[in-house]
């Protein structure tokens, strides 16, 4: 395990830019410095001036990555030189490297300019250096076939690069949906049971409790301004949201999950993190008695043999059955509640059922909330099918099930 580290760590070391081109000068310069001896020492002074010259030409590799254009001209000016000069039979490895260079570390309109220059004087100087039939389109085709390889590599590179930066992106766009359900759901929740508990008591008291009453007053007005600012936290965390409510129910008023959150890694994340707060369906007893205690008659039944859920579908089936009873107390007025918890062998059901009559006419309708959305992405997160909408017969329904088999 020791040795994998060091040669993890070397291999990062080496991929270096610096390192890497300073490594690629020396591993050419000195390969082609040991065949100008062994040449030298043979007796072949022609073969000698070729590789003098491909040292010469290995140093500007040094700078191919910043100023590739450049290189790319010296290495195709030697080249035409070489090979008029009858010391290089075609092009050489340091211009092929040079070329790779420019499609890798340039743009597509000047990679496609250098390419055709590039095309023209390689054609040119193959014509008269080898005028035999044909020899001109390699030495055309010979710049186009580099730089394109250069251009593949460098699309894939960014491919890879705006994966990963789409991929943080979505990360953080799920942490913050999670922060906000998590508010809305937990702080909002207390604090709008607060501010009724308090409208209740500063109701029952007689006029003469005059200290009391303007306590109490001063909650509530204190209580109504922490849901203000409430909201307006939860529309700033949700301001780049791209997944709302309205866009995942379809025309049967079902929310059907795929595709519709981030990658299924963040699913997995979001969810355990989501259900770390300790809440499930064993506390939708002491969720209706709170519901009941601020002024809402509410019942519960439970049908099935219930079974131990997975931690992101016990979480999702308390917080949808939470925020359902918390619709129902402010947006209908006097009704009743019923929640319904069905365990089978397949999916979970959840239903909260309200009994409450519609806004009278005229009433300004209270702005709309977060809550709808975060039911909608739980249940998605879960793999499951959510139903809410008004009933023909009056009242509210919300309505959720969840598989089992898919979590």
């Amino acid at each position: 395990m020791r040795f994998m580290r060091r040669i993890t760590a070397a291999w990062r070391f080496f991929k270096r830019p610096r390192v890497f081109d300073t490594t690629l000068v020396a591993v050419l310069a000195i390969g082609a410095g040991i065949g100008l001896y062994s040449t030298l020492r043979s007796g072949y002074p022609d073969v000698a001036q070729g590789a003098g010259l491909f040292i010469l030409c290995t140093f500007p590799l040094l700078l191919r990555r910043s100023r590739p254009i450049a290189v790319a001209a010296i290495e195709s000016v030697a080249d035409v030189f070489g090979m008029t000069a009858g010391i290089l039979p075609n092009n050489s490895l340091t211009s092929m490297i040079a070329f790779y260079s420019v499609g890798r570390y340039t743009p597509g309109r000047t990679a496609a300019l250098t390419a055709a220059g590039g095309s023209v004087v390689y054609g040119v100087a193959t014509f008269l250096t080898r005028p035999e039939a044909g020899s001109w389109i390699a030495g055309m085709i010979y710049p186009l076939i580099t730089i394109g390889v250069g251009q593949f590599v460098r699309m894939r590179a960014e491919l890879r690069e705006r994966g990963r930066r789409e991929a943080a992106e979505s990360a953080v766009r799920a942490e913050r949906r999670r922060i906000a359900r998590e508010l809305h759901d937990v702080v909002a929740h207390h604090i709008s049971v607060i501010n009724v508990l308090v409208g209740g008591a500063r109701a029952t008291l007689p006029p003469s409790e005059d200290v009391a009453l303007d306590a109490l007053a001063g909650a509530e007005r204190t209580a109504r301004q922490a849901l203000a600012e409430m909201r307006e936290l939860l529309n700033v965390l949700r301001a780049d949201d791209p997944i709302r409510t309205g866009d995942m129910l379809t025309t049967d008023g079902l929310l059907r999950a795929g595709g519709v959150l981030t990658t299924d890694g963040l699913h997995r994340a979001e969810g355990g993190a989501d259900a770390a707060t300790g809440v499930g369906a064993a506390r939708l007893p002491a969720l209706v008695q709170e519901a009941e205690t601020a002024g809402l008659p509410a019942s519960l039944t439970v049908t099935g043999e219930p079974v131990t859920l997975p931690a992101a579908v016990d979480h999702a089936v308390y917080r949808i059955v939470q925020e359902a009873l918390t619709n129902t107390r402010k947006h209908a007025s006097g009704a009743r509640a019923s929640v319904r918890l069905a365990y089978g062998s397949e999916a979970v059901e959840v239903e909260v059922i309200d009994d409450g009559l519609p806004a009278p006419t005229g009433r300004t309708a209270p702005a709309p909330g977060f809550g709808l959305d975060g039911m909608a992405e739980r249940v998605a997160l879960c793999g499951g099918l959510l139903r809410t909408g008004p009933r023909l017969e009056g009242g509210f329904v919300v309505h959720a099930r969840i598989p089992l088999e898919r979590t």
